[in-house]
């Protein structure tokens, strides 16, 4: 891995500790935009994951031979490998360990592209709505626009201090649909996201937020097609006394997860090579 070159003040750390996320100009060079760049585009390109189900519309129902609004690969390092020497990955856990504390790690999570004029809006929600009840999660989001982030085409936006107390508010899947991935606040809950503010950032810089801070992307209204990559840093969650029930999630019925189950059969049922 390239060797980290990045410093944080301990203000920034306060800040992100008070507001619940912090905002960076500049997280890696503008080289390493454009070797991550390349390789992002290389795999979006090759609908890559797409079998194994790591490969989505994460705001629709997934379906075959239609164009997707948002589309998103899990694990983008397990499909081009070069970014695990990226400058960026390298300042990320730099980052995330000054945060955290050092037994906290770091590694890519995924990509989410949202293309020109169409690339539809991630709505409010809170990531660790995602992550299941069982446990207290003490993960945290990086997110890195491969070019300019602005409101037009898509750049995040946070609710300060909404990221205490540690609490997941009631959601849904995006338009009620279980067919889709991509999860939304309840009506009802919006009223939590009137003090939002948008963090637009040049390439290369990041945003940071734990699991239960509320944000939000608009849609991609400019010529150009919007890339972020995300990565996950964080510690061990904390098993919860009373584990929370979240019907958003079993009550999905995604296509990319019956991929992701096929796939897992048939790696199951495939020959184990023994080496000779």
């Amino acid at each position: 891995m390239t060797e980290a070159n990045l410093n944080i003040a301990p203000e920034q750390v306060a800040f992100f500790h008070i507001n619940g996320y912090l905002a960076l100009p500049a997280l890696t060079t503008q080289e390493d935009v454009g070797k991550l760049r390349d390789s992002y585009d290389r795999i979006f390109r090759e609908r890559a994951g797409r079998d194994e189900g790591d490969q989505f519309d994460l705001a629709g129902a997934d379906e075959e031979g239609k164009e997707a609004a948002l589309p998103q690969i899990l694990n983008p390092a397990k499909y081009a490998p070069e970014m695990n020497d990226s400058l960026l990955l390298a300042n990320c856990t730099k980052l995330v360990k000054t945060l955290l504390g050092p037994e906290a790690t770091c590694g890519f999570a995924h990509a989410i592209f949202k293309p020109a004029k169409i690339g539809a809006e991630t709505p409010w929600h809170q990531d660790a709505a995602y992550w299941g009840g069982e446990w207290l999660h003490r993960g945290i989001s990086i997110w890195v626009p491969l070019q300019e982030a602005k409101v037009e085409n898509g750049c995040m936006w946070f609710v300060p201090n909404s990221h205490e107390p540690r609490e997941v508010y009631p959601h849904q899947s995006i338009g009620n649909d279980p067919r889709i991935h991509g999860l939304e606040l309840k009506a009802d809950q919006l009223h939590r996201t009137t003090t939002g503010l948008p963090c637009p950032l040049p390439p290369g810089g990041c945003t940071v937020h734990g699991g239960y801070m509320m944000h939000y992307t608009g849609a991609n209204k400019s010529d150009i097609p919007r890339r972020a990559l995300i990565l996950m840093g964080g510690l061990p969650g904390i098993k919860r006394d009373v584990p929370q029930k979240y019907p958003w999630i079993e009550d999905k019925q995604t296509a990319r997860e019956n991929r992701a189950k096929e796939a897992a059969v048939r790696k199951a049922k495939a020959p184990i090579s023994v080496g000779r």
